[in-house]
């Protein structure tokens, strides 16, 4: 039975038969009896179309084992700082983001864990919710150093600007740490946490008006301010007698030793305002100072503008001074010259510094000792403080008022001659016995008359 529609490629022949000779059916030629088709079964096979052999041994592919791993870990964390819906799945977003990058693909186990976290950290300040770097680092049990590192390192490449919280916008979740509520402690050691929160921000604040915030850690801060705000809301004699240890274990909160440091500044600060107080008539010192806290969180913008304003008379009085005890006027401006170059705060020494409206209004530059024009143009032309200025102001950062000493560069010793001057002072610390204390008192005198006989 010949096919139409078919040729034969090799005599071009259209007698096409059917062979059935074989197991499968073909088309042969009639006139050479060259195969013009075969393998049937491969074109119309029985059973159905046709299946590639890559697409029936094809398997689901299954996610990284780690990457898994990773998103239960940022949920476990999710679900400790008890965040909401919304940045729980925005930070299993950035984690299977970042994960999947080049950057954090071949890392170690360490580095991925650490990931989860600063997603977490990023999606909570993306979204509001104050947590700090300290408290990732504590729930990774990781070192802070890494775990910044790697969260700079995320936000560059996932291209997030995450905004920058202050000390204050974390007070409330870091107070509610402290389980010192009537459930837990006895009632005079007991405080409601939203009061508690309230006076810590109001000392956090004051301590960062008075520069004790400054390039310092978050926490010990905070645990400074939430001591002394449950001291200063009730200060009975229970409370008083509480060190930081003790109130650590009854607040059940690991205690962070520059606390205590935080706590020395942050009393020194309120004992310079407590002695502002008009009202007050009782000397205040760090030990009763906890005592007259409401008093200067209440008044405190007009207690360090009194404070501020006490130190300055304080700065001209002994300009002042230094002007009379001189035995003459030149000596007395350089003093103040001096004083003004190491005094940086304007405010504080405004009245020392020379004035030349000031002169103008008192009507001759020489009634104010203070006021002199040519002392100015000195001031401005230094643009870097002196060192130490920090212990000469009212306030200053920690770093001023506590500079390292730098080592001071040696000069190049030179070699010795003998051709070199020497001064009296060397020569006597060279003299060593009473023999040569007496020649030598012997030959100065000898110099002496020869010098009054040739005059």
């Amino acid at each position: 039975m010949s096919r139409v529609g078919l040729s034969c490629p090799g005599c071009g022949s259209s007698n096409i038969v059917e062979d059935d000779l074989y197991s499968q059916a073909q088309l042969v030629c009639v006139d050479c009896g060259s195969v013009v088709s075969e393998g049937v079964l491969a074109h119309e096979p029985v059973g159905g179309s046709e299946v590639s052999y890559s697409r029936t041994t094809a398997v689901a592919k299954k996610p990284c084992t780690n990457l898994v791993k990773g998103v239960q870990r940022v949920k476990a964390i999710c679900r400790i700082l008890r965040v909401n819906k919304e940045t729980e799945d925005l930070s299993e977003t950035y984690f299977r983001q970042a994960y999947q990058h080049e950057s954090f693909i071949k890392v170690s186990l360490q580095k991925k864990e650490v990931l989860a976290g600063c997603c977490v950290l990023v999606s909570c300040r993306l979204l509001n919710w104050p947590v700090t770097m300290g408290t990732i680092s504590s729930l990774l049990d990781a070192d802070p150093m890494v775990v910044g590192v790697v969260y700079q390192e995320m936000i560059k490449i996932l291209n997030i600007e995450a905004p920058i919280i202050n000390v204050t916008d974390v007070m409330e979740a870091h107070g509610q740490e402290y389980k010192i509520s009537s459930l837990h402690v006895p009632e005079e050691l007991a405080e409601d946490s939203k009061d508690l929160t309230k006076r810590a921000v109001a000392l956090v604040e004051l301590a960062a008006d008075t520069w004790i915030v400054t390039g310092r850690k978050p926490i010990p801060i905070m645990m400074a301010a939430i001591y002394l705000a449950w001291q200063s809301l009730r200060p009975n004699k229970h409370r008083l007698k509480f060190s930081l240890d003790k109130f650590c274990q009854i607040a059940k909160v690991n205690k962070h030793k520059p606390a205590l440091k935080r706590i020395t500044e942050i009393k020194e600060v309120l004992c310079k305002l407590g002695k502002e107080i008009p009202w007050l008539r009782e000397t205040v010192t760090p030990d009763n100072v906890v005592h007259q806290v409401e008093d200067i969180l209440k008044y405190r913008y007009a207690l360090l503008r009194r404070a501020l304003r006490t130190h300055e008379d304080a700065v001209l009085a002994e300009c002042q001074a230094s002007f009379k005890d001189s035995p003459n006027e030149e000596t007395a401006l350089s003093n103040i010259s001096e004083f003004v170059e190491q005094s940086p705060n304007e405010s504080s020494v405004e009245r020392c510094e020379p004035n030349t409206e000031q002169a103008q209004r008192t009507g001759d530059g020489n009634d104010d000792p203070c006021a002199v024009p040519e002392l100015r143009s000195d001031a401005e032309e230094s643009q870097d403080p002196a060192p130490g200025w920090g212990k000469r102001v009212l306030f200053a950062p920690p770093c001023v008022i506590h500079a390292k000493k730098r080592r001071v560069e040696q000069p190049e010793l030179k070699d010795v001659t003998g051709e070199e001057e020497i001064s009296d002072s060397e020569i006597d610390s060279y003299i060593r016995t009473p023999r040569e204390a007496r020649d030598f008192a012997l030959a100065q005198k000898i110099l002496s008359l020869s010098e009054s006989e040739k005059s």
